[in-house]
């Protein structure tokens, strides 16, 4: 079966042959100041780079591994943050959905709903943020094998909604560590599934900080080379002004120009692919 390509968001299409994408932004929205920032940076890169880009914040993080860490303004205040930065810059937008009550006002101001790594098997949080018609990007389980994503998948588009992609973040390896499997983009995509590489998240070593998890931004740009060459899609990472400072993912959130500067290698690395593969 072939890769689908689907309309992720207006104007952004993933998989099937359609251009490279990226899903962009700070891991959490922190403030309105800082969010609009990043905002305004990201929408100058897709002009620079000429990219597809989807620019992603979350109202709440939910799974934070220590009750006392920030988890984000909420669903209402979030969402006012979110379509301030749509008014700004007319990027497209995703945030994250923790339960399937949350979905219907987060499709009323986001084009995607993303199903976080820890939910991926609750199946009334897939079906419903599926039912809003918005694109639902699948965040794979650091638990589930690649071939395990095909029946998650099925739940969404069970709806009539085709308009689904599976990001991958590594599996997880021992305490402490995830390991992305190359081939794991080979597979899901044998299925019929556009897949998107997490450049952050794969980079966490989860609880390994004392108040919750380390990272290792050191091999970002490695191993997103190496998904690139591998197949992705497209690439999904965290932006933040200031990463040591950030109150979620600081280990592995990349400053914008750095972010900009990968963002451009991969563009490069993904047309010397495709003419590897045209040949």
């Amino acid at each position: 079966m072939t890769t689908a390509r689907v309309a992720l968001a207006p104007g952004v299409e993933v998989g099937g042959g359609a251009p490279f994408v990226a899903i962009a932004g700070p891991c959490v929205v922190e403030s309105e100041e800082t969010t609009l920032a990043v905002a305004r940076f990201l929408a100058g890169v897709r002009d620079r780079l000429d990219l597809p880009l989807v620019f992603k914040a979350s109202f709440d993080k939910a799974n934070r591994s220590s009750i006392a860490t920030f988890r984000g303004p909420g669903l209402a205040e979030g969402l006012r943050v979110l379509a301030a930065v749509k008014a700004a810059t007319g990027l497209p937008l995703l945030t994250d959905v923790h339960e399937a009550g949350q979905c219907h006002a987060a499709a009323e101001v986001c084009d995607v709903l993303q199903i976080p790594a820890f939910l991926c098997r609750q199946t009334d949080l897939v079906v419903a943020a599926a039912r809003t018609g918005r694109g639902v990007n699948i965040k794979k389980g650091q638990f589930m094998a690649p071939d395990d994503m095909r029946r998650i998948v099925e739940k969404a588009r069970s709806t009539g909604n085709s308009n689904v992609t599976v990001t991958e973040r590594g599996a997880s390896f021992g305490y402490h560590n995830l390991v992305v499997d190359m081939r794991s983009f080979a597979w899901m995509q044998r299925d019929g599934i556009p897949v998107i590489y997490d450049v952050t998240h794969s980079l966490q070593l989860p609880g390994a900080a004392a108040d919750g998890s380390g990272g290792q931004r050191d091999f970002a740009e490695p191993l997103a080379r190496a998904a690139v060459a591998a197949g992705a899609d497209g690439v999904f990472l965290e932006v933040h002004p200031d990463p040591p400072i950030a109150l979620s993912d600081r280990e592995t959130q990349l400053p914008p120009e750095r972010a900009e500067r990968l963002l451009a290698e991969l563009l490069a690395l993904r047309r010397t692919v495709e003419s590897l593969r045209d040949r």
